[in-house]
């Protein structure tokens, strides 16, 4: 099993909570981002730097994961590949992503890109919160320790 981490919007927070628990439990870290990035020195964390461009990330991402990985990102598409390939997708806020809540992620995801595209302000993510943070740890413990 691997850790894959969509690297470029996600909280450094939740990098910092990733970095830990990679060292705890000895399992392999990659972060994949299009910008240069700051990673602890340890044997189980490593960075891959993708070209910019659409999605590059994302791609590199869904090539590289095998089955049983878990992948932390905010990007629903990418949430609903990893899960078309039998990975586990985490928001780090603390939502799992499975195939009962993805669709309708995606459903939201397409009305906010059109309601935008139209002109409508919808806002963007709230700062994550402290709830989050921990709905992450927690959420990511208990699949530390199921897939062990």
């Amino acid at each position: 099993m691997q850790i894959w981490v969509d690297a470029d919007a996600c909280p450094k927070i939740i990098k910092d909570i990733l970095f830990r628990a990679a060292n705890r439990t000895k399992i392999s870290l990659t972060l994949v981002s299009n910008q240069l990035l700051d990673i602890p020195a340890s044997p189980f964390i490593s960075k891959i730097k993708v070209p910019h461009g659409f999605d590059v990330a994302d791609n590199h991402i869904v090539k590289h994961m095998q089955k049983g990985d878990l992948i932390i990102t905010a990007d629903i598409p990418l949430a609903d590949a990893v899960i078309n390939k039998e990975g586990v997708a985490l928001n780090p806020r603390g939502e799992l992503y499975s195939k009962s809540n993805i669709k309708q992620r995606l459903a939201i995801r397409d009305l906010s890109t059109h309601l935008r595209d139209s002109g409508v302000n919808t806002g963007g993510p709230n700062k994550i919160s402290q709830k989050e943070i921990q709905a992450f740890a927690n959420a990511l413990d208990k699949f530390l320790v199921m897939g062990k």
